[in-house]
């Protein structure tokens, strides 16, 4: 019964984040303050910061793959259950996250921030749709998880880090708006509650 209300409490976060970006109001206040973030985060790049961010922008797939194949690798070479049950919990996580990220682009179809205005420049021109952020939700839900599997200060520091750092790169980049990155985070934190009962 539980699992049943917070699935319900999520999909109305959901319809909540789809019928905000949707309504035009909230876009032209957002889209202003959208754009305004991004010409100041492209004003302020260096070559330096850039091949940091870069990197930091590809490691997502490392950690959303690595963190779960890791722990199951651990688990079964200990003979652990827990530790196999949990390396289940954060892979049901990401992949819930990625799914109804792709799933939230094709409704939305907010075009990239360097298709929807002109003065932003991006370092390299990313396809599909822009709301929300695929690599922020998928790494926010692999931190999530194995923060709520693993609740102790040295789990949760670096897995938040990592997952802030993947998204802050991806505006940074020019290829994600803020409110992207946003919906991106609450999507992949709200995809491991609804799993929750995964966790041991």
């Amino acid at each position: 019964m539980k699992l049943v209300q917070k699935t319900y409490l999520f999909c109305l976060l959901l319809l909540f984040i789809l019928s905000y970006s949707l309504s035009s109001k909230a876009q032209s206040g957002l889209q202003q303050l959208d754009d305004r973030i991004m010409i100041d985060l492209q004003n302020q790049r260096t070559p330096e910061q850039t091949g940091v961010f870069m990197f930091l922008s590809r490691t997502h797939l490392y950690g959303d793959i690595g963190v779960p194949v890791g722990l199951l690798a651990a688990g079964v070479i200990s003979n652990d259950k827990q530790m196999r049950q949990n390396s289940l919990y954060v892979a049901s996580s990401t992949l819930l996250s990625t799914g109804l990220t792709f799933l939230i682009k094709h409704i939305v179809k907010r075009p990239r921030p360097f298709i929807q205005n002109i003065n932003i420049v991006p370092v390299y021109r990313a396809g599909s749709t822009s709301f929300p952020s695929g690599h922020t939700s998928s790494s926010f839900a692999t931190a999530m998880a194995l923060s709520r599997a693993y609740p102790k200060w040295y789990v949760i520091a670096p897995a938040f880090l990592w997952a802030g750092s993947v998204s802050y790169s991806r505006m940074y980049l020019g290829v994600h708006y803020p409110t992207d990155v946003a919906a991106g985070a609450a999507l992949g934190v709200g995809s491991t509650f609804i799993l929750q009962s995964l966790k041991k």
